[in-house]
């Protein structure tokens, strides 16, 4: 199998794995008590901390707050300041090609009252920090823009963004669940207020994810029990899950810049392979500002979930876009923000790729895609009677 699916998932590296274990057995204490076993668990939460906020620059370890997911993550840190903030004002800002966890917050908010400016995009997907600045009103107090997107993998200029909405300030807030462990992240560069992240899209386990929140960013909670994590996202602890967390960006951040370089070289190997070889087929989002190792297609005359089964049959694991976006109508609300056209959107195709891959298997999967959109484009027009006889 070769594993191209690397922005929906990751395997969770053996060393998190390892760091997790006993958590699940001897040191299974619940942290919120007293006693000594509890008292185990309270301390590596708390030392996972300290590491998460070293790993993203952060000034304080108590400005990492533990969640269920990066989803979860994003929607604390957006209806949470909004709402914490409505007394202020009522106006938000966001991008166009949002992941749904952002997007369906701010739908939300403006069925609760909230107005809500979408900002467009290039044709390559980026915003233009200049269109951020003539959205702001005076009403403005939160401004959500996700540092690369996870169906192109184009980057977005955040700390320009951020550097507006501080002269204003308003809140920024971006998602770097696709970014974390793929790029660099230092919150103090980007300048923001929040920023969202998900263990399992950096070789961690699934189910934990984390925000941070600068200092004297005191979002409205919207989880509510017993006040753990400071009183902002209450639920027991996932210990184990934390703890891989923790693990797995660390792991990632060792010869980072070295492990991006190679991502790259991957990256263009296959993006210059597939234009080389295969007819009517275009990159989505910027060739230049984006993941190292996203390589994203629109391929003419076919449908993208028909290609993902002929790799598939291939031993290819690969997505016609985001994982959670699979089997819906209406295709790509982020390919539908870049002007694309439908004959194109149907056949969009994900290849992102990992830190096992190599470039053997970036010219196998080359082969193999050329090999189905050959069959699939064969195929297509039996399907519509093209070439048969008039009766």
């Amino acid at each position: 199998m070769i594993y191209l699916d690397h922005a929906a998932t990751t395997a969770c590296a053996p060393e998190a794995v390892q760091a997790m274990l006993p958590y699940f057995t001897e040191l299974f204490g619940n942290p919120s008590n007293i006693y000594g076993l509890s008292l185990k668990a309270r301390k590596a939460v708390n030392q996972a901390r300290s590491e998460v906020a070293k790993a993203i620059n952060a000034k304080l370890a108590a400005e990492i707050t533990f969640t269920a997911s990066g989803s979860e993550a994003d929607n604390l840190a957006i209806i949470g300041i909004a709402k914490s903030r409505s007394e202020i004002g009522r106006h938000l800002i966001t991008s166009r090609v949002e992941h749904h966890a952002v997007l369906n917050c701010f739908h939300m908010l403006e069925r609760e009252g909230f107005k809500v400016t979408y900002l467009p995009v290039s044709k390559e997907g980026r915003v233009d920090p200049d269109s951020v600045a003539q959205a702001i009103t005076k009403e403005t107090t939160l401004i959500s823009v996700m540092m690369a997107n996870n169906e192109i993998g184009t980057l977005q200029p955040i700390a320009a963004i951020a550097e507006i909405a501080k002269k204003h300030g308003i809140y920024m807030h971006t998602d770097a669940v696709q970014a974390a462990g793929a790029m660099h992240i230092d919150v103090q560069e980007l300048g923001v207020d929040a920023l969202s992240i998900s263990a399992h899209k950096f070789y961690g386990p699934k189910g934990v994810g984390a925000l941070y929140l600068r200092q004297g960013c005191h979002p409205t909670p919207i989880i509510l029990g017993g006040g753990q994590e400071k009183g902002l996202r209450s639920g027991t602890e996932n210990v184990p899950g934390i703890i891989g967390l923790a693990r797995a960006l660390a792991l990632v951040n060792e010869n980072g810049e070295a492990k991006r370089r190679c991502l790259t070289e991957l990256r263009e190997q296959l993006i210059e392979g597939v234009l080389a070889r295969i007819p009517d087929v275009i990159v989505t989002g910027s060739r230049t500002e984006r993941l190292p190792g996203m390589a994203s297609f629109a391929v003419k005359g076919i449908e993208g979930e028909s290609l993902v089964i002929q790799l598939d049959r291939r031993g290819i694991c690969a997505s016609a876009g985001a994982a959670c976006n699979t089997g819906q109508s209406g295709g790509s609300h982020v390919l539908n923000a870049l002007g694309l056209p439908v004959s194109l959107t149907r056949g969009s195709l994900r290849l992102s790729l990992g830190y096992e891959n190599t470039a053997e298997e970036i010219e196998q999967t080359i082969s193999a895609l050329a090999e189905a959109i050959e069959l699939l484009r064969s195929v297509i027009p039996r399907r519509h009677g093209a070439g048969r006889k008039k009766a």
